[in-house]
C-alpha cells in the first residue's frame, strides 16, 4: 500500500506528513524524536498501512515542516504540542493511538493530557515520562537547564553534528554494519538549514518543561489506564530501561518488551516493532 506525501496547512504553520492505510482503519498517529523527522518511520508504515491508517507528521521546524525564524515562532514543546494537536483537527482525526518517541513522547503526552478522550492508545518506543528513565548522557542538557549561559548552550553544540547524530543511530546496535546511513545523514542534513541549530539548542533548554510535567503525565496514565506498550531499545544511551518499567507503577495492565538494540530502535527492529504494535492494537492480529 503506497505512502502519500502530503501538507497541511495549520492556522498559518506549513506541517510536512506522510499518510498510508484506509481511513476506516484505526489511526496511529507517529511522532518522531530529536533529530529525526518522519522518515524514521519509512520502514514501520510499510508494515502496518494494510490494517491501520498511519499519520507520520514532521513537527514544527523538523524535517520539512515549516521553520519559522525564532523571533516569528517560540519553539517550546508546548508550542510544538500545539501545532500537532491543531494538525490533527486539520486533517480530521478525531481518536487515534499515538507512537511516541523521544521528543515524541512529551509531544504526545501533552495531547493526551489535553484530550485524554481521543487517546485509544499508547506505544512508547523509548519515549520518556519517568525521571529514573533519564541517564547520565542528560548531564550537559540538565546543566544548561540549570545555568542557562552560554558557555553552556554553546557546549551542546556537540550533539548537532554529523558524528554525533550518526552515532545516536549506532549507539548500543547489535551490528552496526546493518544501520544504514541513510536517516543519520538525512537528519544531518536538516540540520544545515538556517537556524536550525538555534532551535535545537532552544529545545534542549525547553525539554526541562517535559521533566517538570512527567508528574502529570503519570496522574494521567493512573486516571485514565490508556492501553500501553512500551517497546524499548534496552541500550540506549539517553532513555534507561527503568523508564520503561515505570509505566507499570501507574498502568498495571501495560505490557513492556526489551529489545537487543539502541535508540533508534525502528533501524533494527522495525519487523518485531510492527507485530507489536499489530498484536498490541489490532482487535484480530495476524502473524507476518
Amino acid at each position: 500500500m503506497n505512502t502519500a506525501y502530503r501538507n497541511a496547512n495549520v492556522d498559518g504553520f506549513d506541517i510536512f506528513y506522510r499518510e498510508a492505510g484506509s481511513r476506516s482503519n484505526p489511526t496511529l498517529l507517529l511522532l518522531h524524536g530529536f533529530p529525526s523527522s518522519s522518515h524514521m518511520f519509512r520502514d514501520l508504515i510499510p508494515l502496518l498501512a494494510d490494517r491501520f491508517h498511519l499519520v507520520a507528521p514532521d513537527l514544527p521546524g523538523f524535517g520539512r515542516s515549516a521553520l519559522p525564524p525564532r523571533d516569528q515562532f517560540t519553539y517550546s514543546f508546548d508550542n510544538l504540542a500545539r501545532v500537532t494537536g491543531r494538525f490533527t483537527e486539520v486533517i480530521g482525526l478525531d481518536r487515534f493511538a499515538i507512537y511516541v518517541f523521544d521528543y515524541g513522547a512529551p509531544t504526545g503526552f501533552r495531547l493526551a493530557l489535553a484530550h485524554p478522550e481521543r487517546i485509544t492508545g499508547i506505544v512508547s518506543q523509548n519515549g520518556n515520562a519517568y525521571e529514573e528513565g533519564l541517564s547520565e548522557g542528560w548531564n550537559p542538557i540538565q546543566r544548561y537547564w540549570l545555568d542557562p549561559s552560554n558557555s553552556n548552550r554553546q557546549a551542546l553544540r556537540d550533539f548537532l553534528t554529523p558524528e554525533s547524530i550518526r552515532w545516536q543511530y549506532t549507539h548500543g546496535t547489535p551490528d552496526q554494519a546493518i544501520i544504514s546511513p541513510d536517516g543519520s545523514t538525512l537528519d544531518a542534513w536538516y540540520m544545515t538549514r538556517p537556524g536550525a541549530d538555534e532551535v535545537q539548542l532552544d529545545l534542549f533548554l525547553d525539554y526541562a518543561s517535559n521533566v517538570a510535567l512527567y508528574p502529570a503525565f503519570q496522574t494521567y496514565f493512573r486516571e485514565h489506564q490508556p492501553k500501553l506498550l512500551a517497546i524499548w531499545g534496552k541500550h540506549d544511551p539517553f532513555f534507561l530501561p527503568p523508564g520503561a518499567e515505570a509505566y507499570k507503577r501507574d498502568i498495571p495492565n501495560a505490557k513492556i518488551r526489551f529489545l537487543d538494540t539502541g535508540h533508534f530502535a525502528l533501524e533494527t527492529h522495525a519487523s518485531e516493532i510492527a507485530e507489536a504494535i499489530a498484536t498490541f492494537l489490532s482487535p484480530t492480529p495476524r502473524p507476518y
